[in-house]
């Protein structure tokens, strides 16, 4: 805990903010993995065998299959049944389904925007610590003249560069998040596409 203290206390303020953005990172985080797990970003089986069913022919039991279904698939799928068993014309039905599709992908997409900013400003917070403690630690060997220690001006640097450091520990875990996070929803935009296109070709209720 000392040297914790002491990190902080050596930073300045900037060490201050990267610590609390490194809060709000695993917090973000956590929250996105919890978001992505309740709205079944991970999970597609029961929307490829509705899929299926209505291939078959099998209209009823294919909106069974997903009634109920909480994951994004299933939600699309659900949508798709609904629009071509309505007397809707392709087209809206279609229009229809696509509405749906942006809206689950949104939310599929919460949070991503955060974390890329905090990707951005984490650096450039450590950044900024950096270059004022230089400042600071020439400002003082300006000050004391020819009776300067090295190590001081030398243990100034070192703590000027922690900021630094600190930025970039957490822009590269949140970075490394953002990427992961938007592969899963394009994976998701990807399947969802491929499920309405299906049952789309396959026609509406018979």
């Amino acid at each position: 805990m000392e040297a914790i203290a002491l990190f902080l206390e050596r930073g300045g303020p900037a060490i201050w903010a990267i610590a609390a953005l490194s809060v709000v990172t695993l917090a973000l985080i956590l929250w996105k993995l919890w978001r992505l797990a309740l709205l079944g970003a991970f999970a597609g089986q029961r929307a490829e065998r509705a899929v299926a069913l209505w291939q078959q022919g099998a209209r009823d039991e294919a909106a069974a299959t997903v009634a109920g279904r909480v994951g994004l698939r299933a939600r699309l799928v659900r949508a798709a049944i609904g629009a071509l068993g309505s007397d809707l014309p392709e087209a809206k039905a279609r229009e229809e389904t696509t509405r749906i599709a942006r809206r689950l992908l949104a939310e599929a997409r919460a949070g991503i925007r955060a974390l890329e900013l905090i990707s951005v400003i984490a650096p450039l917070l450590g950044l900024l610590g950096t270059v004022m403690g230089m400042i600071e630690a020439f400002q003082a060997l300006e000050s004391s003249g020819a009776a300067a220690d090295p190590s001081d001006l030398a243990g100034g640097i070192w703590a000027a560069l922690l900021t630094t450091a600190a930025g970039m520990a957490v822009a590269i875990p949140a970075a490394m998040a953002v990427t992961w996070f938007e592969a899963i929803a394009d994976s998701a935009r990807a399947d969802m596409e491929d499920l309405a296109t299906r049952l789309f070709l396959a026609g509406g209720a018979r």
